[in-house]
């Protein structure tokens, strides 16, 4: 009996800018290998927004750790990181002096954007530090994952592998009514 594939992804690093895009690509690739593509754009862009906070905001140090979890039709991705303080802006509201947050300030909207694209997003202390999550709905596998045919490079009847008729080499071009095309692309495929 085969087994589904792993819907759990792990990621330990320093979130330093350098490392949050490969992090990025990992979680990207993950998303893929897991049929889940319509959800890379909206995982990748929370994503960022919690790694950068990690970056610009996160006390003592830059450890964090990524999770990306597929549960039953929910994505669940995490970041959990060393430092205990709660974020005090949650989602770009009431900064708490009762006046909204300054809306041409060029930063301080990465929980808005979170928030924005996610179904669902929250924060809770974790040992000496705390955890950012946000979930996506995920679409059924059924639908995202149809069966895919193995295709052998040339073996198709269509697009720009079709297979070329057989001229021989001695034929000049148009004694056979084939185009200029059709003789380059036989060229090169008998080579």
């Amino acid at each position: 009996m085969i087994s589904e594939p792993s819907r759990h992804c792990t990621v330990e690093f320093q979130a330093l800018p350098s490392r949050i895009g490969q992090v990025r690509r990992i979680v990207s690739a993950h998303l893929r290998y897991w049929h889940l593509d319509a959800l890379i754009d909206h995982a990748a862009l929370g994503l960022t927004e919690l790694l950068t906070n990690v970056h610009r905001h996160a006390q003592p140090d830059k450890k964090c750790t990524v999770e990306v979890e597929l549960l039953m039709d929910r994505l669940t991705v995490s970041v959990q990181d060393h430092d205990p303080r709660l974020p005090s802006d949650t989602a770009g509201a009431d900064s708490g002096d009762g006046e909204a947050s300054d809306p041409y300030a060029t930063s301080g909207r990465g929980l808005a954007i979170v928030e924005a694209v996610s179904e669902s997003w929250g924060v809770r202390p974790k040992g000496t530090g705390k955890v950012i999550w946000f979930t996506l709905p995920a679409p059924s596998l059924a639908v995202t994952a149809p069966p895919r045919p193995h295709a052998v490079h040339g073996a198709t009847t269509d697009g720009p592998f079709a297979p070329a008729a057989f001229v021989p080499d001695d034929v000049p071009f148009g004694v056979t009514g084939e185009s200029p095309r059709a003789h380059t692309t036989r060229s090169a495929v008998a080579g």
